[in-house]
């Protein structure tokens, strides 16, 4: 038996087949996503365990768009500290004026540059992102750096640029890095989650975590790359689409995707999925690869409020399933 489980914001959705048989269950995503997952399997499996569980989520996707990762400090070259802010100096939307780019995911105060190894003190963080200039041509001085902090700052998780995207062009590296760091708590939290409720209690002989790119990874490694798993669960959408598509005879086809916090839209072309290694996702750029989703903060649990302005808006943050938004009648309160 195979299993297949996407985690949304606001539901989480199973699939079983045991090579004669597809069963599917759709549930409220519970407060830990893991619980829903393991229920599920329970309830299709009863006490035979899976071969293999197939996991899409849209965890670190969710925590990115709704800004809820960790607190994060960048250290890099002495006079790099603005480098996420000024970018490659072009505009989001051209000819729009009012669209704005996307606020870094590190506060000023947060970034440090260094000329050496020795880093300042400050309070703790909870992630460090280490980005030097010529960290793709020479990884030492990042591995000194990360000695010193992971001395200082016991426990904390650390994103190296070597490590995570040791690619030339250090805005791309850096934000990539960064991303990494931001989301690796919350990410890394969930999946060993996931590993105490499916493996630890002989749900599943084995759990992959769908990659950006539509691969697969394991636990441990989506754990320490949480930048590849970015778009896991619509890479998953976007696979099942096009294979979906050529069983019914069409070739070009374009994927939407709607969940409770986000909407995903991909572009099939002649029955190719175009994977690519530079994209943005959410304003950030981010040089993992990934299947050409564009992911919109909006989605079926998205709340509506009112801006300082005046004006309606939707989204980024959804209701979720517990209590969920106040149609469901579960004691929400939120539109």
């Amino acid at each position: 038996m195979i299993i297949g489980a996407d985690v949304g914001g606001t539901f989480t959705d199973v699939v079983a087949i045991d090579g004669s048989e597809v069963v599917v269950r759709k549930v409220p995503t519970t407060a830990d996503p893991a619980d829903a997952v393991r229920d599920v399997m329970e309830e299709l499996a009863g006490s035979v365990p899976a071969d293999a569980l197939i996991h899409g989520t849209t965890v670190a996707t969710n925590a990115l768009l709704e800004r809820s990762g960790a607190h994060t400090v960048l250290i890099t070259d002495e006079g790099f500290e603005d480098i996420l802010e000024i970018g490659r100096q072009d505009r989001p939307s051209l000819y729009d004026p009012y669209v704005d780019r996307a606020q870094p995911l590190v506060d000023r105060q947060d970034r440090i540059g260094v000329s050496g190894t020795a880093v300042p003190d400050m309070p703790s963080p909870e992630a460090v992102a280490i980005a030097l200039v010529r960290g793709h041509a020479d990884e030492a001085r990042e591995a000194a750096i990360a000695t010193e902090v992971a001395r200082r700052w016991k426990g904390v998780p650390i994103s190296r640029s070597s490590v995570v995207a040791p690619e030339f062009r250090e805005f791309e590296r850096t934000s990539t890095t960064v991303l990494n760091a931001y989301l690796s708590p919350i990410t890394a939290e969930y999946l060993r989650q996931l590993d105490r409720s499916i493996v630890g209690r002989g749900r599943a002989g084995s759990v992959s975590v769908m990659r950006s790119s539509g691969g697969l990874m394991s636990l441990p490694e989506a754990a320490e790359l949480p930048s590849a798993i970015l778009l896991s669960g619509p890479a998953g959408g976007v696979v099942a689409a096009a294979t979906s598509a050529e069983d019914a005879g069409m070739r070009s086809v374009v994927s939407f995707d709607m969940g409770g916090t986000s909407t995903d839209v991909c572009l099939i072309v002649d029955g190719e999925i175009d994977v690519s290694y530079e994209r943005s996702v959410a304003g950030h750029a981010c040089r993992m690869p990934s299947v050409a989703v564009h992911t919109v903060g909006a989605g079926g649990g998205s709340i509506a409020w009112i801006d300082p302005g005046g004006a309606l808006r939707v989204g980024p943050a959804s209701a979720g399933s517990h209590p969920g938004p106040a149609c469901y009648g579960r004691g929400g309160t939120e539109a």
